[in-house]
């Protein structure tokens, strides 16, 4: 079920007064890959709306994937301010959007500039080239990252939308995990749409743990990108709405805090 009033409080408190652990860091950085339209962007705009406790848009988001091909075309940081005025003062997490995932060779982002970016060799407002992947000799390489610049949590973005996921992007998904789990880095997946895929969560999103369609979605992907199901979180992204609602933050509520908890557990490792 989904969280009631006062858990969503709780988690939300927990969120706002969060410190990184590991005194030499001083945020964590949460990547979100996947394929084009799966919701990344909108995810972060999520984000930044329920801890601010108002609509945002950090991230900017296509209303259309008609084209097939990704909106986000750099490498980009995204901090989520604290409260209102000057100085400026942000949360101790950040979320890095992508280039999306697209079918084919030479389509989308590569997955060898993934692997990069979990290092900290990207640097920030590098243009993706969907035919080749950034080289040591680039500027935008960065080759002394810092902690800060490495990323501590890998969130695969997938939409319960789809109808399955292309076997080629499945396989740019495997190779991005195979080194991200060689260098150590905790992962988890979050599927969004969830209310354009069932009826019954479009009705109501308290559904979404009850949905039999949603949970046959979440074991399909699970055992398709090779995600436990522990780790998967179902979400709905604010799109339509123009206020707050106490269901939508309770699903990124839910979603945000493991990733916070995944991110700094790891780097007590570093």
């Amino acid at each position: 079920m989904i969280c009631e009033n006062r858990d969503t409080a709780s988690s939300l408190k927990y969120i706002q007064d969060f410190q990184p652990e590991n005194v030499d860091i001083s945020h964590l950085r949460i990547l979100l890959y996947g394929p084009i339209g799966a919701g990344k962007s909108s995810f972060i705009n999520s984000v930044s709306n329920v801890v601010r406790r108002r609509m945002t848009c950090p991230a900017l988001v296509s209303s259309s994937v008609q084209s097939g091909h990704s909106f986000t075309k750099k490498f980009q940081t995204h901090k989520i301010r604290r409260g209102q005025g000057n100085p400026r003062t942000f949360y101790p997490f950040v979320f890095n959007d992508i280039m999306g995932l697209e079918d084919g060779e030479g389509e989308g982002v590569q997955a060898e500039d993934l692997k990069l970016a979990l290092k900290g060799h990207v640097k920030e407002g590098y243009k993706f080239n969907p035919v080749s992947s950034l080289s040591n000799d680039n500027a935008d390489y960065n080759s002394a990252p810092s902690l800060d610049d490495r990323v501590h949590v890998l969130v695969c973005v997938l939409s319960a939308a789809y109808a399955k996921v292309k076997e080629s992007i499945l396989q740019k998904m495997t190779n991005i995990r195979e080194e991200a789990s060689n260098l150590g880095i905790p992962q988890m997946a979050i599927i969004t749409n969830i209310d354009q895929a069932c009826e019954e969560t479009e009705m109501d999103l308290k559904n979404v743990y009850k949905s039999k369609h949603l949970k046959m979605k979440m074991k399909d992907f699970s055992a398709a990108v090779g995600i436990p199901l522990n780790c998967i979180f179902p979400v709905k992204n604010y799109s339509e709405e123009i206020e707050l609602n106490d269901n939508v933050d309770a699903l990124i509520l839910s979603a945000l805090r493991p990733m916070i908890d995944f991110g700094d557990d790891f780097t007590d490792t570093m």
